[in-house]
């Protein structure tokens, strides 16, 4: 699973959507969802999610959302599988 970065910064290489330079314009227009956990003003780093453009996963933090991750649902299911079966867990 490799992901890619839909939108790092004015210049931003962009794979996904189009060569060259990345623009506002060239990226589709995401909506983002937190966890309910997450929306308590007290926490101020979610991963957000954002599945509405087609054969797009978007991800990106709360505190930097202008880095924008994207993987296919593909890769998106397998990371939702590898987290949930604790590969990625550190307190082991």
């Amino acid at each position: 699973m490799r992901p890619r970065r839909a939108h790092g910064g004015a210049g931003t290489e962009s794979p996904l959507f189009g060569e060259g330079k990345s623009t506002m314009t060239e990226r589709p227009e995401f909506q983002f969802v937190t966890a309910a956990a997450c929306r308590d003003a007290r926490v101020d780093n979610c991963p957000q999610v954002a599945l509405n453009v087609p054969g797009v996963v978007a991800l990106r933090d709360s505190k930097r959302p202008d880095t924008i991750v994207t993987m296919t649902p593909a890769d998106w299911a397998t990371l939702t599988a590898a987290i949930k079966g604790g590969e990625f867990d550190l307190s082991a």
